[in-house]
Order: structure tokens, then C-alpha cells, then sequence
């Protein structure tokens, strides 16, 4: 059956809303896919279901004619193009991964999409309601430390400086680090570079924090990344 264009046009605005829904909860908490990418990626997914379902009924074939339509191919393949944009979420920072729950996050949409696409509104809700409810609920079962923020810090030393004058201020303030790398120049400034992943609580301020830096006489310079190491899952 024909559908109308207010129908289909429908069945898209409801994904949008409803993949939305699942971007506005990972902007909460500052993921680095949001509300526009959700909201686009349902968009294209109901869009890509629609076509799938209708674009036999615009092809103006002659009347009577017997036509093999296969209307799962398209609805199939967008199920396998979306792997590789949910890829793009996914950071490796040593041992840890980051952006898996994001790259979930696409492949629900494409879901609420596909879903919303096919005129099942109730299906769409209730999956964008258990998705909320996934985000939101269990997160509380997991070790996601929201009060901390994370970053990159590079610094470098004089010649002979230990880590310990800048750790060990470092610890006073509630920061800790780890993935520590050292870079040590041989030449006639023998200069110490190191770089880390710091953690610090989100009360801190950043100009404190580099303040606090500054003021260790060994201290030759120093680089904040703030974001490029934070957890992004």
C-alpha cells in the first residue's frame, strides 16, 4: 500500500525526535557525538527505511505488470554502513578503550530509525524508552566517575629534574596520573619532556591547576590538552 507523503514525512520526524532523545543524554554527559549526530543518523535511517518500503510505488510502472521487489536490501545495508561511523567513536588511550556505549548509542538510533521508518511508533518508543533507561539507570551500576575530567599534559624539565616536583604537587590538588611517557634530549640542554594522562576532579579549576604548575622552579613548559583524553564512552 501507497503511503502519503504526510505519512512518510511523519514517520521520519518521529525518528528524529526519538534518536534525539538518545543524543541529548549522551551531550549530558559530554560525549563527543551529541544530540545533531543522533538526531541525523535517525533521520537517514527512517529515511532509508521509507524509501525502501515506497520507492516502488513512485517508479511509474506500467499498470498490471508483475514486479520483484526486494525491500530488506536497503533496510539491511544501512544496518552495515552505520559500523562504520560508529568506528569513528571508538579512541584506544593505552589499555583503555573509549566510545564503545557512543558507537552503541549510533546503532540504537539506526535501530529507533529503521524502526519509526516502518510506521512501528509503539516498537520506536518503547526501544527509545529502554535505551534512556540503559544510558541513564545503569550507569549507576558503573565505575564512570562523572566528577573527574581528564586531559593531556606535557611538560618539560631541566636537566636532572625529578617527576616527584611536579607529581608530587600534582597529588596535593586531588590529580592523579597515569600513562606517563619521558622524552629525554641528549644534546647540550639535556631537557626532560614528559607527557601523561592526568585526572583531576571537575571542582578544579584549570587555572589552578596550571598555576600550581608554573610555580615549580624546574619547569621549563608546559602544554594542556583538555578533552583529547577524557572518557568518551
Amino acid at each position: 500500500m501507497v503511503l502519503s507523503h504526510y505519512e512518510m514525512l511523519l514517520r521520519i520526524a518521529a525518528s528524529a525526535v526519538l534518536g534525539g532523545i538518545i543524543g541529548y543524554e549522551r551531550d549530558r554527559h559530554k560525549r563527543p557525538v551529541g544530540l545533531r549526530t543522533h538526531a541525523i543518523v535517525a533521520i537517514a535511517s527512517a529515511t532509508f527505511m521509507v524509501v525502501s518500503s515506497q520507492f516502488a510505488y513512485f517508479q511509474h510502472y506500467e499498470a498490471g505488470g508483475i514486479i520483484e521487489v526486494d525491500s530488506s536490501r536497503i533496510a539491511a545495508s544501512v544496518v552495515s554502513a552505520v559500523g562504520f561511523l560508529a568506528g569513528g567513536t571508538i579512541l584506544r588511550s593505552g589499555p583503555t578503550v573509549h566510545g564503545l556505549t557512543t558507537a552503541a548509542g549510533l546503532w540504537l538510533v539506526t535501530a529507533i530509525g529503521l524502526t519509526a521508518g516502518a510506521g512501528m511508533y509503539i516498537e520506536a518508543i518503547g526501544v527509545t524508552a529502554l535505551g534512556i533507561g540503559t544510558l541513564t539507570w545503569l550507569r549507576r551500576f558503573e565505575d564512570k566517575e562523572d566528577d573527574v575530567r581528564s586531559f593531556r599534559m606535557t611538560i618539560v624539565l631541566e636537566a636532572g629534574s625529578a617527576l616527584a616536583v611536579v607529581l608530587d604537587p600534582l597529588a596535593a590538588l586531588g590529580v592523579s596520573v597515569k600513562n606517563i611517557e619521558y622524552d629525554k634530549r641528549m644534546d647540550e640542554k639535556q631537557r626532560t619532556e614528559v607527557a601523561f594522562v592526568a585526572r583531576a576532579p571537575k571542582s578544579l579549576a584549570t587555572a589552578t591547576l596550571l598555576a600550581v604548575v608554573e610555580k615549580v622552579d624546574e619547569v621549563r613548559r608546559v602544554r594542556l590538552a583538555e578533552g583529547g583524553y577524557g572518557g568518551t564512552s
